[in-house]
């Protein structure tokens, strides 16, 4: 399908600011590369990132162009409170993880994914579970990331979709080949610097341009009752409800997230994640409101595509030079966050594929590893590339991610506090959750009568079950089990009968109580007892090298290129 253009940017403009661009982060990661690089250096920087820097790339990695197009796209689908239910519990996906960040970190203080932890907690089924979910997800991320860009060229220059996507994906993996999680993580406090900058002038331009807020009256009429009810009900249960529910799931399920946590220093877990929350937040609901506007002002999508929704309100009410940092902001953000999942997907080929089960950690050759490693960035970005061109809708690829990393949350946090947990109960558990998340998420079966209060009771437990971890991660297990039993008694009475009608929510929700109740009753009688010390001694570096151990890891005082 052709994808309609405004031609905004001339061709010239938009070619000198995307060399400027790459060009400029390549530059970044030369000067930051290594004659011999560390195998482990590559994946994790050393695990002692300071404070600045890993929390600007723990923000600038999840604010990527997906998660403003997708925020706009909810601000206009559910009006007013639309960026809120999508921002604001997407930040909290990064404050819920840290209490669970600091356990992990203890108990492997040098791994380099959760998988690799879950092989030496409990075999290899488990590992390759959580690995090839994780797989999954980062080319789902990749991808609609260059949706964005391809989007975002198309809609502001003469340049098709498919060549936008093909330049993203070129200048993604130029500086990220280099140095890997590294180069990720620098340009990424670059970038997080310039989006921050831009956001905070051209949302308030976009504003006063587009006649508000005189316009919130004079386009009152666009907007349903549900639209502009900010307590909305069709808001909460179609958008709210599920990111809550997906709160730790993404935190689990994403490799991202889990790389950040053993690079920071381990006593800057908290502030980095903290940091990480405000940041988020402000910024996606922020550029979220731009949606909200244009369902006020009744702008309708360029070619019904509401991924356009964005670059329509940039190329309609900014002047050139701030249209000219729109983009470089757009760019930034998709290219932070296409970076980190290259980062991510190299970093489970390398550990769990190749160091754990074709090597064997002993006989691992470090050099393989970094070869694999880049290869895999290349095959990673071909097949993201060959994916975007089917343009699929970007918040509904969020959303079943999302939902699907629910079967994992609890055998995976479980595994770092009870020692009873085995790996037939994580892998049985996990494998039960997705064969009953995947017919009531596609409504492979009709939900009237018996099958629809089955769902609905297992959703309710689902809500105990969400709750209570939340809980738990900052209050320990007794107020976790309190909050689960009273989240179940305040969820029952309106729930029963109608949770069935949501099938995202209702779906996400089965993955977590199956997975639960499954993990648990095979755990409860098991007499095997694991000792978690074993974990460090199990997980540790692949490479020899000591080079990055002396002081040359990317701390702070190193962050700014050339010193």
């Amino acid at each position: 399908m052709a994808h309609p253009s405004t031609t905004a940017l001339g061709a010239v403009t938009v070619v000198l600011i995307l060399l400027l661009f790459y060009g400029g982060t390549f530059l970044i990661s030369t000067r930051i590369g290594k004659k011999q690089e560390n195998a482990d250096g590559y994946m994790t920087a050393g695990n002692k990132i300071g404070f600045g820097v890993s929390a600007a790339s723990m923000t600038a990695t999840w604010i990527w162009a997906s998660s403003m197009y997708a925020s706009a796209t909810s601000g206009y689908t559910y009006g007013i409170s639309g960026p809120i239910h999508y921002g604001l519990w997407g930040a909290l996906m990064i404050l819920f993880i840290y209490p669970f960040g600091k356990r992990i970190r203890a108990v492997a203080p040098r791994a380099h994914t959760l998988a690799e932890v879950m092989f030496a907690r409990h075999g290899r089924s488990s590992q390759l579970m959580l690995a090839g979910s994780n797989v999954v997800g980062s080319v789902i991320s990749l991808m609609s990331n260059f949706i964005a860009g391809g989007a975002l060229v198309a809609l502001l220059s003469p340049f098709t979709f498919l060549q936008g996507v093909f330049v993203v994906a070129g200048g993604v993996l130029l500086y990220t080949l280099w140095s890997g999680f590294r180069a990720s993580v620098l340009t990424d406090f670059v970038q997080v610097v310039a989006m921050l900058g831009a956001v905070a002038v051209i949302v308030p331009f976009i504003f006063f341009a587009a006649d508000f807020p005189t316009a919130f009256e004079t386009g009152g009429a666009n907007l349903t009752a549900e639209q502009g009810n900010f307590f909305s009900s069709e808001a909460f249960l179609h958008q709210g409800a599920p990111y809550i529910a997906a709160v730790l799931a993404y935190a689990i399920g994403n490799q991202t997230i889990a790389q950040r946590l053993f690079a920071v220093r381990e006593d800057l877990i908290k502030r980095t994640f903290v940091t990480a929350t405000v940041g988020y937040g402000a910024m996606v609901i922020g550029v979220g409101m731009l949606g909200v506007l244009a369902l006020y002002l009744g702008v309708e999508p360029t070619g019904g595509d509401l991924n356009n929704i964005i670059p329509q309100m940039a190329a309609q009410y900014l002047p050139p030079v701030l249209l000219v940092l729109f983009f470089v902001m757009i760019i930034g953000a998709l290219s932070s966050t296409a970076d980190s999942d290259l980062a991510a997907l190299s970093s489970i080929v390398m550990t769990d594929v190749y160091g754990q089960n074709v090597a064997g950690k002993d006989k691992a050759d470090p050099k393989v590893m970094l070869l694999v490693g880049r290869l895999t960035m290349i095959v990673a970005t071909a097949a993201a590339v060959a994916f975007a061109s089917l343009q699929l809708n970007i918040l509904d690829l969020l959303v079943f991610v999302g939902a699907l990393w629910g079967a994992l949350v609890f055998p995976v946090i479980a595994s770092f506090y009870w020692d009873k947990v085995t790996n037939k109960a994580f892998t049985i558990s996990v494998i039960a959750a997705i064969a009953c998340f995947l017919p009531v998420r596609f409504e492979l079966i009709p939900m009237a009568g018996a099958v629809g209060i089955v769902v609905d009771v297992l959703a309710v437990l689902g809500v105990g079950v969400v709750l209570g971890l939340m809980a738990f991660g900052f209050f320990g297990a007794k107020v976790g089990k309190i909050v689960a039993v009273l989240g179940v008694l305040a969820a029952a009475p309106w729930a029963l009968g109608t949770l069935h009608d949501y099938a995202t929510l209702s779906a996400s929700l089965v993955a977590y109580s199956v997975s639960t109740l499954v993990c648990v009753a095979l755990s409860w009688r098991s007499t095997s007892r694991f000792d978690f010390a074993v974990i460090a001694q199990r997980v540790g570096d692949f490479d020899p090298s000591a080079e990055l151990r002396d002081g040359d890891e990317p701390s702070d005082a190193t962050a700014v290129p050339g010193r």
